[in-house]
């Protein structure tokens, strides 16, 4: 039999992940803690719900996320994350949970306590949830390319050929941009109009699978806040998996350097520069073929064949994250200006596009 074709993480012989729990709660987005504590409730019924403290994280610009603990250290604290409103749209949460299931399994994720109606409760990973002054200071940044390194290196199950789900992503983002009437009358002055992001959706898929960037099991969000630093065990983890699943190994380091900039404000001066990539790339290299078991070092060849095509997935990082904020514009009550950051993700796309435009 040849190999199939696979876009999501259907489970690796889940038969060695256990079934995660339903409760049949829904948590009011607009009034997080009552629902909250009906889940605590369920998960730590011999905790007092008297002396259960709470802290809301404000972070997030997808989902509320709620922590409820005993502890004043927050060692014992139980994540609740309440899926953001219409989100569904674009996002598979069965998926997320497979995700969820598949890292745990390889050590890469914190355990999943439960599914609710409208989000998941988890495992509390203590540390340091990094900023963009962080994420370039040379400890750090080796760290976080090692474990990159470690999902990259998480083989496809059954001998399942994967397809990346880019195209997937992108194509489920135009559609529901076309099916709000009369919203490109909503766009801000200097968003690309939809025939415009139609032309380039077109044009990105010719041109980015002629780079030959590999498939792997990739996280596809890793903003700072996404990396959570534990200095005493000298190691980083990364956090939320709703948007992981297999994909071009260049998109994911590409989509984690644009993060560099920040998100609340931002600033694409603090890309990182070639050196600075060059040695990230090294260090993730290095620790593929680590994994893989592999002696010496990668060539410099391999180091810059790789920058090259991270420097052009750039573009589609860009384009996505654009059409995510416009959807995000039009659905969610979070406070974040979605609009202009739909602007500034779009005008950094154009920016960068002519130095590899028909190469």
């Amino acid at each position: 039999m040849g190999e199939q074709q696979c876009h999501s993480l259907s489970p690796h012989s889940h038969s060695d992940s256990p079934r995660v729990r339903s409760l049949s709660i829904s948590v009011d987005e607009e009034n997080v803690i009552p629902g909250a504590l009906s889940l605590i409730r369920e998960l730590r019924p011999d905790w007092d719900l008297r002396h259960v403290q709470t802290k809301l994280f404000t972070d997030g610009i997808t989902n509320k996320l709620l922590a409820c603990y005993v502890d004043s250290g927050m060692k014992d604290a139980v994540l609740v994350r309440i899926y953001g409103k219409r989100t569904e749209l674009f996002l598979d949460r069965d998926d997320e949970v497979t995700s969820f299931q598949l890292l745990q399994v390889h050590g890469c994720a914190p355990e999943l306590y439960c599914t609710f109606q409208n989000g998941l409760c988890y495992e509390f990973m203590p540390g340091l949830a990094l900023g963009r002054e962080h994420v370039r200071q040379p400890q750090i940044l080796r760290l976080i390319a090692h474990e990159m390194a470690r999902y990259h290196c998480i083989p496809a199950h059954n001998g399942c050929l994967p397809k990346p789900v880019l195209w997937q992503k992108l194509s489920k983002c135009l559609s529901i941009l076309h099916s709000e009437e009369g919203i490109q009358d909503r766009f801000l002055v200097g968003i690309p109009s939809l025939k415009v992001l139609d032309e380039e959706f077109i044009w990105l898929q010719k041109y980015l699978p002629s780079l030959n960037s590999p498939i792997v099991l990739c996280h596809n969000d890793l903003l700072c806040k996404n990396v959570i630093y534990n200095e005493d065990e000298g190691h980083v983890r990364f956090i939320d998996y709703e948007y992981a699943g297999y994909n071009y190994q260049a998109y994911d380091i590409s989509n984690h350097f644009n993060e560099f900039a920040g998100v609340r404000e931002p600033d694409y001066r603090l890309l990182p520069d070639r050196e600075t990539q060059l040695e990230w790339l090294r260090h993730y290299l290095g620790a593929c073929r680590r994994l893989k078991g592999e002696e010496g070092d990668p060539h410099d060849k391999e180091v810059e064949d790789l920058y090259i095509q991270v420097d052009q997935f750039a573009l589609a990082s860009h384009y996505f994250w654009g059409l995510w904020a416009l959807i995000q514009h039009r659905f969610s009550d979070i406070d974040f200006n979605f609009a202009q950051y739909a602007m500034l993700r779009f005008q950094q796309y154009f920016r960068v596009k002519p130095q590899w435009n028909g190469k």
